[in-house]
């Protein structure tokens, strides 16, 4: 089943997004393994990040594995605060 993780940062900005972005995703533009969709944009109040990943499994692999650490050791110009997280048990992705 899909699994969908929203990431809200109070304060981020697209500077912060960006800086992120490019610490954790591959390098070729492309999506982490397991990832298939990824969306982000401005919100009332800071920044938002949409991501879908084909399992639950996929995206706990991704986060204990890359994300967490990467931020951990710290990102340059990255979000300054660890964001606020909801999950997403996806019922249906439509392309």
């Amino acid at each position: 089943m899909a699994f969908g993780i929203v990431h809200h940062f109070p304060g981020g900005t697209q500077e912060n997004y960006e800086a992120s972005l490019a610490a954790v995703h591959p390098a070729d533009g492309g999506l982490p393994d397991g990832q298939i969709f990824h969306a982000a944009g401005s919100v009332p109040g800071g920044w938002t990040i949409v991501v879908v990943h084909d399992s639950r499994e996929s995206w706990e692999a991704f986060r204990d594995g890359i994300l967490v650490p990467r931020l951990q050791a710290g990102v340059e110009g990255g979000f300054p605060t660890p964001p606020e997280e909801t999950e997403i048990d996806v019922y249906r992705v439509m392309p």
